[in-house]
């Protein structure tokens, strides 16, 4: 099954070499870059790596959405611009889409940071994961292509895209998580404080998820929407 990897891209011209560079990619994967929007030199680093290096109008949602529409594999595989897969993660996703009636899966988080909060971050996110099922962003969301066009993708929502679609996944099948971790830069945790940026995404993720909150008001606590 070929594996479409798509990368949403704002200003991160910073870290999307590091990220791009690390993927191992072979005949059988293939590299999607969408960009909504960068002032930097992000599309000009994407190029680099591959020649589907796409603009859309700016919101992740949106940028997602039409990486997807461009993609050719039969498995989709959303990663952010700042996060780092495990080794053999081509070969995980296969061998679990493969595995039985699984609707999607991400990894589980890691964070590359010797700091002990960031363990217990890593610890909490995860936990979180595997008792709701919800996947964010940053964990590499992937499912199969069909799966994702029957659901209609992702709704056109100003944050928490990916909690919404984990929602409806969820009814759908078996949401996974898996090891080994993807790695993902402390570079928010850093810049907008640890305990800030720790309890705004819990905050927001349970006023959405059970409260339901809109995004809308919501996105008024983000200081960086992509």
């Amino acid at each position: 099954m070929k594996i479409s990897v798509i990368v949403p891209v704002l200003n991160e011209a910073k870290v999307l070499r590091d990220t791009l560079g690390r993927l191992t990619l072979s005949g059988n994967e293939e590299l999607i870059v969408v960009d909504g929007g960068s002032v930097d030199r992000s599309m000009l680093i994407a190029s680099e790596f591959t020649e589907k290096v796409f603009q859309a109008k700016t919101g992740r949602a949106n940028v997602m959405n039409f990486g997807a529409k461009k993609a050719a594999g039969e498995i989709l595989l959303f990663l952010h611009a700042d996060c780092i897969l495990p080794f053999n993660a081509f070969h995980i996703i296969r061998e679990t889409l493969r595995s039985g009636p699984i609707a999607a899966g991400a990894f589980t988080l890691g964070i590359a940071h010797p700091g002990l909060c960031f363990r217990l971050i890593e610890w909490g996110t995860n936990l979180r994961a595997w008792l709701t099922s919800l996947i964010y962003g940053d964990q590499g969301m992937f499912m199969r292509k069909e799966t994702f066009d029957r659901l209609g993708g992702f709704a056109d929502i100003p944050l928490m895209e990916d909690i919404e679609i984990s929602l409806r996944l969820k009814k759908t099948g078996k949401i996974v998580f898996l090891k080994p971790s993807i790695t993902a830069s402390p570079r928010r945790w850093l810049k907008e404080g640890i305990i800030y940026t720790t309890q705004r995404d819990w905050f927001n993720a349970f006023s959405y998820t059970f409260l339901k909150v809109s995004p809308e008001k919501l996105v008024r606590r983000y200081k960086d929407v992509r």
